[in-house]
């Protein structure tokens, strides 16, 4: 089956390079004329553990290929996938106009009967306007060609892309069309084999609806237990018996439980905050979710509010170590990330930073490109040397069993203030440090907060 994807990011790059491997002949689409060229050399714009390998193998046996010219990208397949990007606006809500640019390139082109998918997160009714703009142009045309528009969201987690596509836990696809549902089957076929059948089929506004409701509940799961390590923090109970004590309910369950220093991406904050406007525009006020929002930008700053506790609110001049830049581990995702948060705290209260993260260094030094107060480390360990406290933003497999006594002569002062609960709070006591976690009655400045409570 030949396919066209818009959009070489994150999504239409992992689409398009999966279908392909499958045996399908895809093109990718960008306007971009040097990552277009740089993909054609094998050089890709993300990190995603594996999927370079998948790209090169798919280019060099000519079933993938990347361009941008949109004659060709719209002549070439009868499934137009739609994969651009759906940034958020000032007042939350998803800005539409790279999907509705490249509906209309399709309309103002086609010659045959389209299929085209809309695999761009989206808010509801987009379908329809899709529908709209394809319909506006061949009228424009005084032409009428067959084409169907369908909703097929992705559910890709970062840094384990490759194995969500290729054993999806669901593929959800919306359309009442016939044609478009028989050909979405067959399309799928491969990542369905050898196991239930995973596709879900419903209207177009339920599918668009489902992203929404998925990434909108996942991040509601985080805020919550944020919420409740900070409650657990000033009464002395420990979030990690919590933890264990309600997920071991399977109503419940373990998964999007952990405590942290707030949810980043591109997903969640940008699906919360979408799904708040759009049911403001349709007259509803969706207190839960504006909760969920509040309570993450909140728990950004937590881990900042403890370093400042430890120094008796003044760190001017005080130089500090960052482990983890990226939201999450396996990506160099930056988007949305706590670090930031952190880092810019830091400056603004006149301290200085010295941090590093396995793959998202040169992805921070974008954001950051003339920014003396940071310096970014080629290791973990060199990053502590001289410094007045490590703080670890992102739990990389790499920072769980560091040596502590290496650590310990590495910083100035033996403090660590971890946003991601990585260590047991008796060993790092043991072992010398003042060691200050999420939600865990771990050191002599907790007991005290709990004492103030109680004799309050």
């Amino acid at each position: 089956m030949k396919v066209t994807i818009y959009g070489s990011g994150y999504v239409g790059l992992v689409t398009g390079a999966l279908i392909a491997d499958v045996g399908n002949d895809v093109l990718c689409v960008d306007v971009d004329e040097t990552k277009v060229a740089n993909l054609k050399k094998g050089i890709i714009p993300i990190f995603e553990p594996g999927l370079d390998d998948v790209i090169k193998r798919n280019v060099e046996a000519e079933r993938l290929d990347f361009t941008t010219d949109m004659d060709r990208a719209v002549a070439h397949s009868e499934v137009q996938f739609i994969a651009v990007g759906t940034p958020p606006g000032e007042d939350g809500s998803a800005d539409m106009q790279y999907v509705a640019a490249v509906a209309k390139t399709i309309s103002e082109r086609m010659a045959g009967k389209k299929v085209v998918v809309n695999k761009s997160t989206v808010p509801v009714g987009t379908g329809d306007m899709v529908e709209k703009v394809i319909a506006d142009g061949l009228a424009a045309r005084g032409e009428k060609i067959e084409y169907a528009v369908v909703s097929n969201p992705e559910f890709l987690k970062e840094g384990a892309a490759i194995e969500d596509f290729m054993k999806p836990d669901r593929i959800v696809i919306g359309t009442d069309n016939e044609y478009a549902t028989e050909l979405m089957r067959e399309l799928y076929a491969p990542f369905c084999r050898n196991r239930r059948d995973r596709l879900i089929f419903m209207s177009r506004k339920s599918s668009e609806l489902t992203k929404y409701a998925a990434n909108s509940l996942l991040a509601t799961k985080i805020s919550f237990m944020n919420e409740l390590s900070n409650i657990a923090d000033r009464l002395g109970a420990d979030i990690e018996d919590v933890r264990v004590g309600i997920g071991s309910d399977p109503r419940i369950g373990y998964h999007f439980i952990y405590p942290g220093c707030g949810y980043g991406g591109s997903c969640f904050p940008k699906d919360v905050k979408a799904l708040i406007a759009t049911s403001r525009q349709n007259n509803y006020e969706a207190q839960l979710l504006q909760a969920v929002d509040s309570v993450n930008d909140r728990q950004k700053h937590v881990l900042f509010e403890k370093l400042m506790r430890q120094f008796d609110n003044n760190i001017e001049g005080k130089k500090f170590a960052i482990w983890g830049l990226s939201f999450k581990p396996n990506t160099d995702d930056l988007r949305e990330a706590p670090s930031r948060v952190l880092i810019e705290s830091i400056f603004e209260h006149g301290g200085t930073v010295r941090a590093y993260d396995p793959v998202a260094m040169k992805e921070m030094r974008h954001f950051y490109p003339d920014e003396k107060r940071l310096e970014l480390v080629g290791t973990a360990m060199d990053t502590v040397e001289g410094t007045d406290a490590l703080l670890i933003n992102t739990e990389w497999r790499e920072f769980r069993s560091p040596n502590l006594d290496t650590l310990k002569k590495g910083l100035s002062q033996a403090i660590v203030i971890d946003g991601r609960n990585l260590y047991d709070p008796e060993q790092m006591r043991e072992a010398g440090f003042v060691y200050d976690c999420i939600g865990r009655p771990n050191n002599d400045a907790n007991l005290s907060v709990v004492q103030n409570a109680k004799s309050a």
